[in-house]
């Protein structure tokens, strides 16, 4: 397959170098292991290298989680993610203030929040790719929905997300999702919820039918469905359909770095 064909839409994690960041937490870093005459760095005399990493999976880069992020059993990812390559479509939407739409979100945030709205996403499912087709039947055949948000650039692979409140999705708009049958939502967002939301999650538990509040799975949870957060989709991508191999580190965790490629039919 032609390279311009196989997009990958992750952002490379640089231990002890410039990277994305959400919430503040320490950066995600690297140190030679040290054992006596044993040195893991070849600079230091070392006859190979082989370093201690240390990173927040959620926080420090391009990652896949699944419903073990909110739930007290430890559900890993690992058995979770249980598709190969899967039918996706790629959109880019433009958020809208909070004030200028009916649409809610769980804790009301504040009026100048941006907001991923139903409303934003059927506009763009309905002219994504060269043809228009309705966004009911272009969803139904994807199994994966992809998300650019714009205004778009590389300041993306290394923005701090702190005091700044990114974009999240409506209530709405995470139940349009749900009811259309997306299993797996990738975004180039900290969270599809508010970052500081008081820990309510509302969002994650709609996504993976998780009752509010509750930090247990029941019979209607959708346990093998995941969110794919801070990816980044360059411009030259455009936006239409794709099949996605969702590639994920095999820890047996909640969440795990992950590479998501986007592959294009030629």
């Amino acid at each position: 397959m032609a390279k311009d064909l196989i997009c990958d839409i992750s952002i490379p994690l640089k231990f002890n170098g410039e990277q994305p960041n959400a919430y503040g937490v320490a950066a995600a870093s690297s140190t030679p292991c040290d054992a006596g005459e044993l040195v893991g760095d070849t600079r230091l005399g070392g006859s190979c290298n082989f370093e201690s990493y240390t990173f927040i999976p959620h926080c420090n880069g391009t990652h896949t989680e699944c419903v073990g992020h909110i739930t007290d059993e430890r559900i890993s990812i690992r058995d979770c993610l249980q598709d190969i390559f899967i039918d996706a479509v790629l959109i880019s939407i433009e958020p809208t203030e909070a004030s200028k739409t009916d649409e809610s979100y769980a804790d009301n945030g504040e009026g100048n929040d941006l907001l991923i709205t139903k409303k934003i996403l059927l506009e763009a499912l309905e002219t994504a790719g060269n043809d228009t087709q309705l966004s009911e039947l272009r969803i139904s055949h994807s199994k994966a929905l992809v998300i650019r948000t714009l205004p778009n650039d590389v300041s993306k692979l290394t923005q701090k997300y702190g005091d700044n409140i990114p974009p999240y999705f409506t209530t709405e708009a995470m139940r349009f999702i749900v009811e259309s049958g997306v299993k797996h939502l990738l975004v180039d967002l900290p969270s599809i919820d508010r970052i500081y939301d008081e820990g309510k999650l509302a969002n994650h538990r709609i996504f993976w039918n998780i009752e509010p509040e509750s930090r247990a799975t029941n019979t209607a949870t959708r346990l093998y469905a995941t969110i794919t957060e801070l990816i980044y989709v360059p411009d030259n991508i455009p936006d239409g359909d794709y099949t996605l191999n969702l590639q994920i580190a095999p820890f047996q965790t909640d969440a795990a770095p992950s590479r998501p490629i986007l592959l294009k039919s030629p």
